[in-house]
């Protein structure tokens, strides 16, 4: 048996919003809800100046353009391991964003390049045995107090295992929990700055009238996905 490495979502580039709205169906809210969403969580704790981004897993450029919308000033760079993928994301011809294919093992950037890595939802499509190896890359291509903001599923919420169980791109994900994120990265030499569970009402119906709450809730282990931003000294 191939022991796995990357999951490839070449098979899935071209449909990959419609496939993921359809599995997540029970939130809400679709699959560009969320992607904006993550974008925007980062005001506040971001400039509108020109800053140099790498989106690691970039998938079909759905966050650089949400980037480029509310941080106009941003220069990104996005790379997957998935040729077809960023096909679809060079195909958005995006003014502020190049894509490119990369190996999933070398960052194709020099060193002390970036502002911020952003990751969302990516570790989890990687093997265990390869997140030492892609942090040191992703300190590697920071700059001096450049920040990683990282999204991940949180495996103590029972719908957001329900999604990943029913999932077709999602058929090999380990998830990690919060605990173990946490330890990855204190452990290649970041500093944790801020955490947030996110995600705990569904986004219509009856308990939608109580997302206002979230804001409250963020110090509690249970949303669907958690948020952690850390810095490189």
């Amino acid at each position: 048996m191939r022991e796995r490495t990357f999951d490839d979502f070449d098979e899935f580039a071209d449909d990959y919003r419609a496939i993921h709205t359809k599995n997540i169906q029970l939130s809400g809210a679709d699959s560009y809800y969320f992607a904006e969403m993550k974008v925007r969580l980062l005001e506040g704790y971001e400039q509108e100046t020109f800053l140099k981004i790498l989106d690691i897993g970039c998938g079909d450029g759905l966050s650089a353009l949400f980037m480029e919308q509310h941080y106009p000033n941003w220069h990104i760079k996005g790379i997957d391991i998935s040729e077809k993928s960023i096909q679809v994301a060079t195909e958005r011809k995006l003014t502020n964003a190049v894509f490119t294919v990369y190996d999933g093992s070398n960052i194709p950037f020099e060193d002390m390049e970036f502002d911020m890595v952003f990751m969302a939802g990516v570790l989890h499509h990687v093997s265990f045995c390869l997140h030492q190896n892609l942090l040191l890359e992703i300190y590697r291509v920071l700059k001096k107090n450049g920040k990683l903001s990282l999204y991940e599923h949180n495996p103590l919420n029972p719908l957001t295992k329900y999604m990943v169980k029913t999932c077709v791109f999602d058929k090999d994900a380990q998830l990690l929990r919060y605990g173990y994120t946490k330890k990855l990265l204190s452990s290649n030499g970041f500093n944790l700055q801020r955490r947030k569970f996110i995600i705990f009402f569904p986004r219509k119906g009856l308990f939608s009238n109580f997302i206002f709450l979230e804001k409250y809730l963020q110090w509690i282990p249970f949303g669907g996905q958690y948020f952690i931003q850390a810095i490189k000294d």
